[in-house]
């Protein structure tokens, strides 16, 4: 299996350039915390590196139309990029999906296909054979590439992090930070970060195998951009050879993160994208000396208007 490399990464940072915004890092007051707040992208979610990398590539291959399955946010970053190099997009995403990322990616033109948490895979694959799209995986070579400028942004900024935290899913995300940062410093730290209920690539990282968790397990999270139960295949290779370590962290743990991030930083953030600053308050104890850094993955999170809190609905999901 071919794995993505720092020039990859570098090549992949260049093509999505006009489509993303360059983050910056963002100090938590009293801590040795940064957080990277991918929220600020187009599309509010770090999805839309790997999205705009594979797409783009796609279109100059001549591809007309894309398709992807996805909890909502690789939906949307899909529709987007698309949108951006004039292509068609279908997107599939299941019934449990907050209202707001199902109309987010409606609106931003793709063609929505709602289906039960168990069979977006087999839905997408059977939509992409009978309407001749290519699919795009959320860990694809080119997205796990487009995902790494995360890293390099990081390793760019804080030259001396000694740790990274970065969320998991179906490790996209993670594998491409992992390939970029340790390209640039070889002894920093990469750790992923899974909610306790959802904890199947912490299982497959302690074990040294792939493991599955079964949908109905993973989907008892409020984070729902972390409900995979299973790493992709691809991003597995990157992460057992790249990363350091896995933990995982409690729902409330969770909440207090996404509450803290919005009172001290004033950053709107989901569920999942609260995850490794969680993982941080959680475990700041055992992690090495020097800074570390969060990747606070997105925010597609509707707020409450009189008391400013994230809506109940939005984060209490389940199949």
């Amino acid at each position: 299996m071919i794995l993505v490399t720092a020039a990859d990464v570098t090549a992949a940072a260049a093509r999505i350039a006009p489509f993303v915004r360059r983050t910056p890092l963002l100090r938590l007051p009293g801590e040795r915390l940064w957080v990277k707040p991918e929220n600020r992208q187009p599309t509010r979610s770090f999805k839309v590196r790997g999205a705009a990398n594979a797409v783009g590539r796609l279109a100059e291959r001549g591809v007309r139309h894309v398709i992807a399955q996805s909890s909502g946010n690789h939906a949307q970053a899909i529709a987007y990029a698309a949108a951006e190099h004039g292509l068609r997009a279908t997107v599939v995403l299941p019934d449990t999906a907050p209202a707001l990322k199902v109309n987010a990616a409606r609106g931003l033109g793709a063609e929505v296909v709602i289906a039960p948490p168990a069979l977006r895979e087999v839905t997408c694959l059977a939509l992409a054979d009978r309407l001749g799209a290519t699919v795009v995986r959320s860990d694809d070579f080119d997205v796990i590439a487009g995902h790494g400028s995360v890293g390099a942004e990081i390793a760019a900024d804080v030259p001396s992090a000694g740790t990274i935290l970065v969320p998991v899913c179906n490790g996209g995300l993670l594998a491409g930070v992992a390939v970029a940062a340790k390209a640039a410093y070889p002894a920093i730290r990469v750790i992923g970060v899974e909610p306790e209920l959802a904890a199947d690539g912490a299982a497959s990282f302690r074990s040294g195998r792939r493991t599955a968790w079964p949908v109905r397990q993973t989907y008892r999270t409020c984070a729902d951009g972390l409900r995979a139960p299973v790493l992709g295949a691809l991003a597995w290779e990157h992460i057992h050879r790249y990363v350091d370590d896995m933990v995982t962290v409690s729902e409330d743990a969770i909440m207090a993160a996404a509450r803290l991030l919005r009172q001290e930083l004033g950053e709107h953030v989901e569920p999942s994208g609260a995850a490794a600053t969680a993982a941080y308050l959680t475990h700041r104890a055992a992690l090495p000396p020097g800074p570390v850094v969060a990747v606070l993955s997105g925010g597609n999170v509707a707020v409450h208007p009189d008391v400013g809190e994230v809506e109940e609905r939005v984060l209490v999901g389940g199949p």
